[in-house]
């Protein structure tokens, strides 16, 4: 007997459950004294008679059980990344129709095509979880490929048919609070980035020697994983099963409700299982590879799902789709902005709800004074159809037509997103809306500019510092305005009608990016006149013949509006100041 030790390298592990796996195949060999498999170091360790076994069948034993003793990165993963793709696509997409009007006097037959049309939803919410129960790990016939899509789907099935049971037996909703909701998609997303980097094998995990519960070897060790996993996610917050929930507790019934969920999760089943069946069916002979690169999906799945969770408890964190989004509506003429108008002492916001999500999705308004929004329900989806404001305390839901928010803003900005955290948006809360141009996308929103030179409260700001009138003398009119950071000192020009005025600008302090200041009609938008910025001072030389507001204008942003009247004299300033910045 001649007895040798050999420390192998093993690829392609992914949970602990490979350790046995890899020690019985080699166990099975003749001449093998002992195994010792290590998940966490990459390795096994090998005591064998040598006169009866070898290395090179030790390692053959190693690649029958499935694994790999050398580290390839020839990933052959094409179909795979058609199904990331897919999914990531129809998880960050927000189309659909409006359920509700659908299900008005719903027969079965149009609750079962209801479900095949929101199925589409469904890929993009749950298609992460059904990947990771869908992968094979070995060469299996077609039937045992699709099999764990089938368990899933059914278990899905099953669930959905007890939740209308018990609502249309109870007479009332399954519903979540906006914190266990939010609490939920946090904990999915993290459970899912944990999930993705064990499967990817990246090796801090492996040192933690984390355990997955239903990782890809844990499926194979338990048949019906899939099946109770299934049942877990039929209960997630999902948009169209919370409006089946509300269809199943109107029906009054166990029987009807148990029914119509019953018909509507059929509906949902042929491309929920062709998603998983196909990824079944691609892993087949590489599918240790494909198991890998599934990681990295599952972690940006992961992702995706702490971000919605984020957004409906109140924290803004932009996505891919939001950053496009973004790119793409600052390369065209439109806006993408709103600001409130003050009609009687509340100030009125618009925005529009359809298959696009939210128009405008970014808004400003006055600190401290009420504000009505007004959100117009064009078209609604099993997404847009309620609309969360965690620092708030609200979510309402959104109906076809007119729909009323009102609230008082404090000093901080308001975050708002669809129930589901998938569309969002941002209210920012300041204290001079005349300071705001909305003529093309401002990234002040995202990010935060220097403290201004007013202060944090215009109110504690003395009148005669904030609106000035012109200085009259041998038939023309001057001022004098000083320029610190971004901004100009006065805010407001009061100047006479129809007289030569000569406007001197010390912008030693004033920084911009924009070589221009531009004096424009506040109605017509006409460009009345132009000057060169340099770092001293300035003067613009300007008639101004009607009687209405101009600006001076910079980088697109509003510095000072000049007010024309009739008589600068019969202007009371304080009123001005009211009519400005009136509380």
């Amino acid at each position: 007997m001649k007895i040798k030790k050999e420390k192998i390298k093993v690829y392609d592990m992914t949970c602990n459950s490979c350790e046995n796996r890899v020690e019985r195949s080699l166990k099975a060999l003749e001449g093998i004294v002992s195994v010792k498999a290590s998940y966490s170091k990459e390795q096994v360790l090998v005591e064998y008679d040598a006169e009866i076994c070898d290395i090179d069948k030790i390692k053959e034993s190693v690649k029958v059980a499935g694994y790999s003793v050398k580290n390839s990165n020839s990933y052959k993963v094409i179909g795979i990344f058609i199904v990331a793709a897919a999914i990531i696509f129809l998880g960050s997409t927000t189309g659909g129709f409006d359920m509700n009007a659908k299900l008005n006097g719903a027969s079965y037959i149009v609750l079962f095509i209801i479900g095949m049309l929101t199925s589409i939803h469904c890929v993009g919410m749950c298609g992460g979880i059904m990947l990771s129960q869908s992968i094979s790990k070995k060469d299996v016939s077609k039937f045992q490929a699709i099999r764990p899509a089938i368990l899933y789907n059914s278990g899905r099935v099953i669930a959905y048919t007890a939740i209308g049971g018990i609502v249309g037996a109870l007479g009332s909703v399954l519903s979540l609070s906006l914190a266990v909701k939010s609490a939920m998609q946090i904990f999915a997303g993290v459970f899912m980035i944990i999930l993705g980097l064990n499967m990817a094998g990246f090796g801090v995990f492996r040192k933690i020697n984390l355990k997955v519960p239903w990782s890809a070897c844990s499926v194979k060790n338990k048949p019906t994983a899939p099946f109770l996993i299934g049942l877990l996610n039929g209960l997630m917050p999902c948009g169209p099963l919370q409006t089946m929930q509300l269809y199943a507790l109107g029906t009054g019934s166990a029987v009807k409700g148990a029914i119509s969920m019953f018909l509507f999760s059929l509906g949902t089943v042929p491309l929920m299982l062709t998603f998983g069946a196909l990824s079944g069916l691609l892993s087949k002979g590489y599918t240790k590879k494909i198991l890998k690169m599934s990681g990295f999906l599952v972690i940006i799945l992961g992702i995706i799902m702490g971000n919605r969770g984020l957004a409906l408890s109140g924290i803004g964190i932009p996505s891919f789709m939001d950053l496009t989004k973004d790119y793409v509506s600052s390369s065209s003429s439109e806006s993408d902005i709103g600001k409130a108008v003050l009609k009687d002492g509340i100030q009125e916001i618009t925005m529009i709800v359809d298959g696009n999500g939210f128009t405008p999705n970014q808004f400003y308004v006055k600190k401290d004074v009420p504000v009505k929004w007004v959100i117009k329900g064009d078209s609604i989806n099993p997404c847009n159809n309620a609309i969360a404001i965690p620092t708030l305390n609200i979510e309402n839901t959104i109906k076809s037509g007119e729909n009323i928010i009102e609230f008082t803003p404090s000093d901080k900005d308001i975050n708002f997103s669809c129930w589901m955290g998938m569309i969002k948006g941002t209210i920012k809360v300041i204290d001079n809306l005349d300071m705001v141009d909305t003529s093309k996308s401002d990234e002040s929103i995202q990010e935060e500019r220097p403290p201004s030179i007013y202060g944090d409260d215009l109110n504690q700001v003395s009148t005669d510092r904030l609106i000035k009138k012109t200085t009259v003398s041998d038939n023309i009119q001057s001022i004098d305005i000083r320029g610190i950071g971004y901004e100009l000192e006065p805010l407001i020009i009061v100047a006479n009608k129809g007289m030569n005025t000569r406007i001197s600008l010390d912008l030693r302090a004033f920084d911009t990016s924009d070589e221009k200041l531009k004096i424009i009609n506040s109605d017509t938008k006409e460009n009345i006149t132009s000057a060169d910025v340099i770092k001293g001072i300035i003067t613009m030389d300007v008639k101004l013949d009607k009687v209405g507001k101009f600006a001076i204008v910079n980088s697109s942003n509003v510095l000072t509006v000049i007010q024309v009247v009739d008589d600068i004299n019969s202007v009371d300033l304080e009123k001005v100041r009211e009519q400005y910045f009136s509380k």
